[in-house]
């Protein structure tokens, strides 16, 4: 069946992942490294970074360090990560609640507690702003200057009925922080938001009714429409009407979204295999990569073509999917469910409900985790994962790299 019609509900019910666990949760990275997102900043003087290919392009899962494992805000059961292109934020919401900051930051700030964060309940980082929620309040700080008050502010106004209903930032009362000034955007009421995710062009929203609405730029495909139009103001994904999902999230150019059921839906570009569906420019790319890898030459950044007639050599047997305008079923894996994903720039990694960590698309920075540089248009495991006998419960990813989160999996005695 044509992907753009590939519309399937499973029998089955969505195990939600409980995120509670009598172990020690342990965060990994892989992916671009420059700026000692990962680990190694204590190396890089104020406004360098790593030149070896090696410590940028970090193809193998590595253990997640920074000078804050010698300061007061240490890792904790319950630390959480945001990243952007240059920066990793660690928020640690046990006991004096803070954001540590990794990567591209002042060497005084490398993984000592940002001081503004302290009693902070949520974050959100982007290359120009560190946006910290708080009880009663708002703040928004412009990371490219050094102030001594926040760049945006909002108090928060606590409604009896709805005291414990925790923030979920982009999200905030009345509207949402976006990627970009004006910070603060409004959103009506009727949409009844539960999460937002954002891209600098795009949006995709889920609303408490499992519903799914995108705005903003669709010259990708990436608002799901079926068109390459934009979009001024949300609008509801129509090919998902019937289906309640779960989880949303969206790289630059592309969406994706969990239904109720643990089946995930993709949509937008593929250029990469982002998508998970076939790209005839990334097959390209990955051949020519490959054969210059054995010839021992370096790689080039391959260029990638959108077109889809067959070439020499190739069968009209596989249909090549540069821009899927509609949502697409991925199956993963057919023995399970996905709990999470998460969305890089133009790569994608999903956490199955049976602890497995699956990505794709582009890799060039080692940001898949299959200690290669080769990008796929395929879901594939990270196998490391397994073989450590770890199970993966969580995903974030940064535009070129990912950070998962993983516990010991425990052993049934003989």
């Amino acid at each position: 069946m044509h992907p753009n019609f590939c519309r399937k509900l499973r029998r089955t019910s969505f195990r939600s992942v409980n995120r509670s666990y009598p172990f020690q949760m342990r965060w990994f990275g892989f992916g671009f490294n420059a700026f000692g997102q990962i680990y190694g900043q204590d190396q890089l003087l104020e406004g360098e970074c790593f030149e070896n290919e090696q410590e940028v392009k970090v193809s193998s899962p590595t253990e997640c360090t920074a000078q804050e494992d010698r300061s007061d805000c240490r890792l904790k059961t319950d630390g959480q990560i945001r990243a952007s292109w240059s920066r990793r934020a660690s928020l640690y919401l046990n006991g004096d609640s803070c954001v540590c900051l990794s990567g591209f930051v002042s060497n005084d700030s490398c993984g000592n507690p940002v001081k503004e964060s302290r009693g902070c309940k949520d974050a959100i980082i982007s290359e120009s702003y560190l946006t910290l929620a708080f009880s009663d309040r708002l703040e928004s700080w412009d990371l490219q200057k050094k102030e001594t008050s926040p760049s945006w502010s909002m108090e928060i106004k606590t409604d009896p009925e709805i005291s414990g209903t925790p923030l979920n930032l982009p999200l905030v009362p009345g509207g949402y922080i976006a990627t970009k000034t004006p910070l603060y955007r409004s959103l009506s009421p009727h949409l009844r938001a539960k999460s937002l995710a954002l891209s600098s062009e795009h949006a995709i929203l889920l609303s408490a009714s499992g519903t799914v609405y995108t705005w903003g730029l669709g010259s990708h495909g990436q608002l799901g429409h079926g068109g390459l139009t934009p979009e001024e103001e949300p609008r509801a994904v129509e090919a998902l009407w019937g289906m309640p999902m779960s989880y949303v999230a969206t790289g630059s150019w592309h969406s994706v979204c969990i239904s109720d059921g643990g089946d995930l839906y993709v949509w937008g570009w593929n250029e990469s295999g982002q998508l998970g569906l076939p790209s005839r420019g990334l097959r390209k790319a990955t051949q020519q990569q490959i054969s210059q890898q054995q010839e021992g030459s370096p790689c080039r950044d391959a260029s990638t073509s959108t077109a889809e007639e067959p070439q020499e050599g190739e069968t009209h047997e596989e249909v090549f999917i540069s821009i899927q305008a509609f949502p697409a079923l991925l199956d993963i894996t057919p023995s399970c469910e996905v709990s999470t994903v998460s969305c890089g720039c133009r790569h994608t990694a999903a956490v199955t409900t049976t602890g497995d960590l699956y990505t794709w698309g582009w890799g060039d920075y080692g940001q898949l985790g299959h200690q290669t540089l080769i990008s796929s248009d395929e879901p594939q495991r990270v196998e490391l994962f397994k073989e450590q006998q770890m199970r993966v419960v969580d995903v974030v990813c940064g535009a070129w790299n990912t950070f998962a989160s993983v516990v010991k999996e425990e052993v049934a005695g003989p």
